[in-house]
């Protein structure tokens, strides 16, 4: 069933009037239940099977009347029918169905503003129509086109048609493609050989699941016949003729063939035509009339064509202007000669021709030769013709231009550096130059080590720029030459650079700057003046100098004409101390660094002798302190003494020990002690350092001395005694002599003792004792 428009709005507008019926009436109840798609016969069918689709819906609802649907059925996703109707079933038919229906389906359902969607269904429509191929004629002449249509009537869709012909056995060849209009395609083809062809057509279809070709149409019988329409070709008297001679060409077609064109041609160009069989062109060879002559015939579409090769030979040649010399310059004398070198002496002789010189197209002299003097007046463009007659015919031939341009003498070269500077040690370009001379020019550099390179200057804003190596020395710039030429046969021109020192501007970098110190090795004191001094072995001036701390970083600049300069730092202090450098610069923009001296700064002399004022009294407090202290000790302890005294009661008792008894306790031998006999004493004191402190004095006593013997008796007798009278009293004791003779250090080993029996309480009078040897013994405790 096909689709029609009117239809659609018609469904559409019921649809619309039964919508407003309903609301008129009040909201209705329903609901799509399902949407059902069926393909009958089958989902797969060969091409030209008719094939009904139906699309079924069905609704649920409140048993409104004259419920309306509208059903679209699409393919592919492009709508190919739609219809609004009360049924719940519609049907589409294909009849026949091709494969351009071949796609997926699917129906939507709307009711109202509810809508449902079919599963989709795949119908494959298998096989395509057998094209069909007619020809307007089987029959004709090569080279000519005819018309052929090929047509596949029931196919629809996308269509491509293509042409193909077998020659004899050889494969098949496409001879054109052509989209189709509708459902066949019709153009113009042409076979160019003759002989028996074989064509058919076949086409193609595009759908969305690919392209699928036909099978192939009828086969056509075609002739194609010999069209003999070839022309031969005839020239008189011959094909190499003289210059002036008189030439005939025929061309002419043998056949029966009618409304044959014939065109004479020459480098493309048509000489003569006619559409008669015979063609006869009359022409007087010329100068440049060689070539090939080609005659083509022509009938409808097909050519043929015959080719003719053809010489005019010249009487003579085409003059030739020379110039002599051929480097030209201002006034040098200048010839130009007429010659022709190629005559034939049997139809024209030397002495026939005449030469004429023009001069920018102006006669100037009836002569073979033209001599003058090179000028800029006489620059120009030259040119000159040759004339000879035969057979009453005159010829003239002209020579190709000589452009006269007399040049320019060089004048002397000059060297100069470019932007007026040069820095020692650096590289540098120089320009050379020359005011007066025709270009080209071509300059070459020679340096002090050789050969630097050469310029060719073809153009006037061109220059001669040479790049230059560093020179160390100003006299070096001397050695500079610059060779200027513009002809192989002049001689060179060269120019020095000597002459520029007054106009150039010669820099010298600086040297290594060298920083000094006053006062000498940077040792100076609070309040003097430091002086620095930057000073260079060389260098241009002006020269810039700047000094640095390493620390606290630049200090000043100053710019001098002089290979040096001094920096002030007046009235020092402790902060400048440190290091110091300088650096030196110039015009060459070539900084260089000086190497670091350090500056040591020292106290003023007010300084250093507060400093040793206020140590000195520092001093005298300490020994003032220190000795009161021990005074002071000295009291207490002798305090101590008489209050320890006076508790004991005032029994006196004197320890006496013999010499064996020391020996003893000090394990010496009497070999070892010689006649000789050591008295000691202890005494008690107190140092600045500890609590308390015992001191031993040894005093040696010789044989000769008074009183050896009561001395070891009185021992003898208080060692006696005091075993008697205390059990502790002498055990302590002893063991004092022992340590005294193995440390060595009696005030400690005593004074030890005496503080170990005082705290324990055991012997009141050892302490009495001890105190009363020591003052008796020790000269020093008597004194006082």
């Amino acid at each position: 069933m096909d689709f029609r428009p009117h239809d659609f709005l018609l469904h559409l507008l019921l649809t619309i009037l039964q919508l407003l019926a309903n609301g008129a009436r009040g909201q209705s109840l329903y609901i799509i239940d399902n949407v059902g798609l069926w393909i009958l016969p089958a989902n797969t069918v060969p091409s030209g099977t008719s094939v009904t689709l139906q699309c079924q819906v069905t609704v649920s609802h409140d048993n409104t009347a004259h419920l309306s649907h509208t059903f679209q059925l699409r393919r592919d996703e492009v709508l190919i029918y739609s219809i609004t109707t009360t049924e719940d079933k519609v049907t589409f038919e294909l009849t026949p169905s091709r494969a351009a229906d071949s796609g997926s389906y699917e129906c939507q359902v709307t009711v109202k503003e509810k809508s449902q969607k079919s599963h989709s269904q795949k119908l494959e429509v298998t096989g395509l129509q057998t094209p069909v191929l007619n020809l307007e004629t089987n029959t004709l002449y090569e080279g000519n086109d005819f018309k052929a249509t090929c047509r596949a009537p029931e196919e629809k869709g996308s269509l491509v048609f293509r042409f193909l012909r077998r020659y004899r056995n050889e494969e098949p060849q496409t001879m054109k493609t052509v989209p189709a209009t509708g459902n066949s395609s019709e153009t113009t083809l042409v076979l160019g050989q003759a002989g028996d062809y074989s064509l058919y057509c076949e086409y193609d279809i595009t759908l969305v699941s690919g392209t699928r070709r036909s099978n192939h149409s009828n086969e056509e019988h075609v002739i194609v016949k010999v069209l003999t329409i070839k022309p031969v070709m005839n020239v008189l008297p011959s094909s190499n003729v003289y210059e002036g001679d008189l030439v005939e060409v025929v061309c002419r077609v043998e056949g029966a063939v009618k409304d044959v064109h014939i065109y004479l041609t020459k480098n493309k160009r048509i000489l003569n035509e006619t559409s008669s069989s015979i063609l006869r062109h009359v022409f007087r060879a010329q100068e440049g009339d060689s070539g090939e002559l080609v005659c083509k015939t022509e009938w409808r579409n097909v050519q043929k064509q015959n080719y003719y090769p053809f010489t005019v030979k010249e009487l003579f040649s085409k003059p030739r202007l020379v110039l002599e010399p051929l480097e030209l310059f201002e006034g040098d004398r200048m010839t130009l000669t007429c010659t022709v070198t190629v005559y034939v002496p049997e139809r024209i002789s030397q002495g026939t021709l005449q030469y004429t010189v023009y001069k920018n197209n102006v006669k100037i002299t009836p002569s073979q030769s033209y001599i003058t003097m090179a000028h800029p007046s006489n620059n120009g463009n030259y040119t000159c013709k040759a004339a000879a007659n035969f057979r009453s015919h005159s010829f003239i031939k002209e020579s190709q231009t000589v452009v006269v341009e007399a040049k320019v003498m060089l004048s002397k070269p000059v060297l100069s550096v470019v932007n007026g500077t040069l820095i020692l040690g650096k590289p540098f370009q120089l320009h050379c130059h020359s005011d007066n001379g025709t270009l080209p020019i071509k300059y070459t550099l020679q340096g002090p080590k050789g050969f630097v390179g050469f310029v060719m200057v073809t153009r006037p804003e061109q220059k001669a720029i040479f790049n230059c190596p560093p020179i160390y020395k100003s006299s070096d710039l001397n050695k500079f030459i610059c060779h200027a030429n513009n002809s192989p046969q002049r001689p060179v021109e060269f120019g020095l650079v000597s002459q520029l020192f007054q106009t150039t501007k010669i820099i010298e970098p600086v040297s290594q700057p060298v920083l000094t110190i006053h006062p000498h090795m940077g040792d100076a004191s609070e309040g003097q003046d430091l002086t620095l001094n930057c000073s260079v072995q060389s260098g241009t001036p002006p020269i810039t100098f700047s000094w640095y701390h390493t620390e606290r970083g630049a200090l000043t600049t100053q710019t001098s004409k002089k290979l040096e300069q001094s920096f002030h730092i007046r009235n020092i202090k402790e902060s400048h101390k440190g290091g110091y450098y300088c650096r030196s610069d110039n015009d060459a923009s070539h900084t260089k660094q000086s190497n670091t001296v350090t500056v040591k700064v020292r106290w003023a002399g007010w300084k250093k002798g507060l400093v040793a004022f206020f140590c000195i009294l520092l001093v005298l407090v300490l020994i003032i302190v220190v000795a009161f202290r021990k005074r002071l000790r000295q009291f207490k302890r002798k305090q101590t003494v008489e209050l320890s005294v006076k508790s004991a009661g005032t029994k006196v008792e004197r320890l006496s020990l013999t010499q064996a008894d020391m020996m003893e306790a000090a394990n010496v031998t009497p070999g070892m002690m010689g006649k000789s006999v050591w008295s000691e004493h202890v005494s008690v004191s107190e140092s600045d350092d500890q609590r308390s402190e015992a001191a031993t004095d040894a005093v040696y006593t010789g044989p000769e001395e008074k009183g050896t013997d009561v001395m070891k008796n009185d021992m003898r007798n208080s060692k006696h005694d005091d075993a008697e009278q205390t059990d502790g009293g002498s055990l302590q004791y002893a063991e004092l002599n022992q340590n005294i003779g193995h440390h060595g250090d009696q005030g400690d080993t005593v004074d030890q003792h005496i503080e170990h029996v005082d705290h324990e309480g055991h012997s009141d009078q050892s302490v009495q004792q001890d105190h009363l040897v020591e003052t008796e013994t020790d000269p020093a405790v008597n004194g006082e």
